[in-house]
């Protein structure tokens, strides 16, 4: 049997439902749709918090706690937020981990949001109107504010989770982790795209340099393929012959999804399953990360 393959599914995103009309806004409806997707095979789960009048993202951390502990009453699951809110605070870059700290000192984060870069979200169409407008669309994460994330993941042992939008993020979040060698190892999540123009579309050889990356700068950390606009099932079969994970759901989807949060799940645990692996369960998750042990630095 091949190593067991992680299965995350990130549930809603910010996008609200002009984009993604079928995502779970309200906490009782993330516990839902979270706990079903657990019982289909997922063993991660990911959500925005969510104001539930207007959809838009927020920083609510009695938001993110109540649907963090809802779904673990019920499923063993590895649950995390983005808790922050839009555009994200400029002038003080604490405000942007204050619910994931708040949230670590209540003992209920295991995994936590660390993007290591900044990238342009423009749309791969030339004839597509802009999703942000002609100013909006840049994801920004200063180097000040990354360091200070790193900082937070080591004393409040949370695993960062990096979601790579181009491979320079794969080296920087190396680099960080490299200057914070206490913290848990990172997560490193391969973000493809078939309807924006950053990374890489999702093709095979896109997703075999990023693996080479990795092993090149932080070799046996875990790794994904995932992305945003976009249907990275085919990758499947590459992904676990590689040693790979995988994110689903309909934050990343292509928009105006018609399958649920669960049946993209259940495609990836029978596209695992046809690839000679198993969805491992969130205890093994926890099991093969406190066995990692970073490589010891190499003499110059």
């Amino acid at each position: 049997m091949a190593q067991k393959t992680w299965i995350e599914v990130a549930i809603n995103g910010a996008w609200t439902r002009r984009l993604q009309p079928n995502i779970p806004i309200t906490a009782q409806d993330i516990i839902k749709e979270g706990v079903a997707c657990v019982k289909a095979g997922a063993a991660v789960v990911h959500a925005h918090t969510l104001d539930p009048e207007t959809g838009r993202q927020n920083g609510s951390a009695e938001n993110c706690a109540a649907f963090m502990a809802g779904i673990r009453s019920q499923v063993d699951a590895i649950v995390y937020p983005t808790a922050v809110e839009i555009p994200l605070p400029a002038d003080d870059w604490s405000k942007r981990y204050a619910t994931t700290v708040e949230l670590s000192k209540r003992g209920l984060l295991e995994w936590g949001v660390l993007d290591p870069g900044s990238c342009n979200f423009y749309l791969a169409d030339a004839s597509a109107p802009p999703l942000f407008g002609s100013e909006g669309g840049v994801y920004v994460n200063p180097n000040g504010a990354l360091e200070l994330g790193i900082e937070l993941a080591a004393k409040h042992k949370f695993h960062p989770a990096y979601a790579c939008y181009e491979p320079g993020f794969v080296r920087q979040g190396a680099t960080l982790h490299g200057k914070q060698p206490t913290a848990p190892v990172p997560i490193y999540r391969f973000m493809f795209s078939s309807a924006f123009t950053f990374s890489f579309p999702p093709e095979e050889w896109a997703l075999e340099a990023y693996v080479k990356l990795v092993e090149k700068v932080a070799p046996g950390s875990p790794w994904m393929a995932a992305g945003l606009a976009v249907d990275v099932l085919p990758l499947i079969p590459r992904v676990v012959a590689l040693g790979g994970h995988v994110r689903v759901g309909l934050e990343d989807a292509p928009f105006h999804a018609q399958r649920t949060n669960v049946d993209l799940v259940e495609a990836a645990v029978n596209a695992v399953q046809k690839a000679g692996s198993e969805p491992a369960t969130a205890a093994e998750i926890r099991a093969s990360l406190a066995a990692y042990r970073m490589p010891a630095a190499k003499a110059s």
